[in-house]
């Protein structure tokens, strides 16, 4: 039997060969225009390639200048602060300094005023002595003249005026004398009973 050579749809058809042919002027033509076109996309890629570089470039150049200046902006902005501070510390110092100055002057004042009223006191308490004594020896002037009831008037005059404190209760010379105020008691007790 002979052997049928059909197709069969399990088994695919051997391809036609093809022959390898020259392309033709216009296809050549089309060729050298299409690497022409695609010559030219490259330049351009690569020319906005490197524009946009430049431009980046550019941009970075531009983008440090600002750095630098923001940073020597920051600088003396830095310097300025730590001027400022040092300035501030110098005040606090003076101050400080001008506050125990001002401390000091006051304990000056206070015992100024202190020895002020000290002094005053004194005064008054030296003219109110002066006084006394001034009563006591028109008193005692009166009791050696024997003149008891003008002694009476004169002691009660120096107690009304509350004298009789003042008069000094220790002898200012060393003869074993009284002292003026135990001489005005022994006279006041002899004069008033």
């Amino acid at each position: 039997m002979p052997e049928d050579r059909r197709e069969t749809p399990d088994q695919p058809s051997p391809a036609p060969r093809r022959r390898l042919a020259r392309p033709s002027k216009s296809q050549r033509r089309r060729q050298r225009s299409v690497l022409q076109y695609i010559a030219v996309l490259f330049c351009a890629a690569f020319v906005l390639l490197l524009f946009t570089f430049m431009m980046e470039r550019r941009q970075y150049q531009r983008l440090q200048e600002e750095n630098q200046d923001n940073i020597q902006q920051s600088v003396s902005a830095t310097q300025t602060l730590n001027g400022i501070l040092e300035e501030n510390k110098q005040l606090k110092e003076q101050l400080e300094d001008q506050e125990q100055q001002l401390k000091d002057l006051q304990d000056q004042y206070d015992k100024l005023k202190a020895d002020y009223d000290a002094a005053q006191q004194a005064g008054i308490e030296h003219s109110r002595t002066a006084e006394a004594l001034d009563w006591f020896w028109q008193i005692n002037e009166a009791y050696v003249r024997g003149r008891y009831s003008k002694c009476r008037e004169l002691i009660a005059s120096l107690e009304g005026g509350g004298l009789a404190d003042y008069l000094p209760k220790v002898s200012a010379t060393d003869n074993d004398r009284f002292s003026p105020y135990d001489r005005y008691m022994e006279i006041r007790n002899k004069v008033i009973k």
